[in-house]
């Protein structure tokens, strides 16, 4: 059984380029293997969510590593200062967690 991390974040068009550029920055510290684990992006094209909606989502074999990863996060000196430039673009943000179902499950 896995389970799938997202972080949901919506921000003001007109900010659109700005913060696009930072997540930029994010996919960055990522790839520098600093311990947070990488993640797919993926923005609405068409659906319920607006199109100024940036979701981040990354699959892990146990609930365990999911709240790891969320504590490795909040430990990450580097992506709290990204996160501060970021966050005065956001509109909303939240996270889920989904459980994948399998036959046995």
């Amino acid at each position: 059984m896995s389970y799938k991390l997202r972080f949901v974040q919506s921000f003001d068009k007109k900010d659109s380029e700005r913060f696009l550029m930072l997540e930029q920055a994010f996919i960055q510290l990522e790839q520098e293997n600093c311990g947070i684990s990488p993640g797919k992006r993926f923005v609405p094209v068409a659906g319920r969510l607006p199109t100024n909606t940036l979701i981040w989502e990354a699959e892990f074999p146990t609930l365990e590593n999911c709240t790891d990863m969320l504590k490795e996060i909040a430990n990450n000196s580097d992506h709290d200062a990204l996160l501060k430039e970021q966050i005065v673009y956001m509109r909303d943000a939240y996270v889920e967690i989904y459980q994948e179902l399998t036959p046995d499950s």
